[in-house]
């Protein structure tokens, strides 16, 4: 089957792309922190809708890093920004799975591969791609892939194909949600109109 993807949403936020002049990624996360080094929670309430209660399971479940002086870092924001995108599609404990087959253990960078906001850039850059080709397979998605990865340095041996197979993994499950997003309005528009 063959779709085109359409999003009007920046992944993982509420925020419409048109309220952020379209952009996404590393842009995006520089214009949240263009004036200072760090975000509260109450920003990030407001970007993304996670509930403070939601954003605390994650941190005592290992999930998420604890912010530091209250405030959360670009890469800190990134991951939670990740994982918001993709908890509709996936449970979270795959989440977290993923995300550490991509970067090992979260409280040691060390064993990273990628920074987490280079990350959630080369996501968003990947499905904006994807939303100007008029029909979208899973083949265009590697090639997408292939593409914006390009600029990747690989910091240890194997680190492309580990980072290639997540992004596909993820572009995929963030295609599905987008799917089921579309299919819950077209539910609702028909229960809407439909007396029982």
């Amino acid at each position: 089957m063959n779709l085109q993807i359409k999003d009007e949403l920046i992944p993982g936020t509420k925020l419409l792309r048109s309220e952020m002049g379209g952009v996404t990624g590393l842009e995006f996360l520089s214009k949240i922190f263009f004036i200072s080094n760090g975000v509260m929670l109450t920003q990030i309430r407001e970007i993304s809708g996670i509930d403070g209660t939601t954003l605390q399971n994650w941190t005592k479940r290992g999930w998420v890093m604890n912010s530091k002086l209250k405030k959360y870092s670009i890469d800190q924001v990134a991951h939670i920004l990740i994982i918001n995108m993709l908890r509709s599609c996936m449970q979270l404990d795959k989440i977290a799975f993923l995300i550490e087959y991509i970067n090992g253990k979260l409280d040691d960078t060390s064993d990273d591969i990628i920074e987490d906001s280079v990350l959630y850039d080369y996501i968003c850059r990947v499905l904006d791609r994807l939303m100007t080709y008029e029909v979208c397979s899973l083949g265009s998605v590697r090639v997408a892939i292939e593409e914006e990865t390009q600029d990747y340095q690989e910091k240890m041996p194997g680190a492309r194909e580990r980072l290639s197979q997540a992004l596909e993994i993820i572009i995929v499950a963030y295609y599905a949600s987008l799917i089921k997003r579309h299919s819950d309005a077209m539910l609702a528009d028909l229960c809407y109109g439909k007396t029982f």
